[in-house]
């Protein structure tokens, strides 16, 4: 079990760190050898006030919906109609 805490830090000024707990498990072997990815943990969904889609490529977007519609899939039925509500809106595709 690991931290990915992928960053950018302004020095002087500010900066942003995103984090999810993940699990290192194997994923496939190949003629290079054997390669290993990570399986998150925490589905927690990145608050939208501090993204501007603007700076984000196609794919950066794409990710970024991915993951917020697997947020929603994965914990939505552990919360209560109100929760879920709010759920739906912070993990609304951008």
């Amino acid at each position: 079990i690991i931290s990915d805490e992928p960053g950018v830090y302004i020095e002087g000024s500010h900066g942003i760190r995103l984090e999810n707990i993940c699990e290192v498990i194997r994923d496939e072997e190949t003629p290079q050898g054997e390669f290993l990815r990570m399986r998150f943990l925490t589905w927690v969904p990145f608050d939208r006030d501090g993204i501007d889609p603007q700076w984000l490529t196609e794919r950066d977007l794409q990710r970024l919906n991915e993951y917020h519609a697997e947020v929603y899939d994965k914990i939505a039925h552990y919360l209560n109609e109100e929760e879920r509500k709010w759920l739906k809106e912070v993990t609304a595709p951008i």
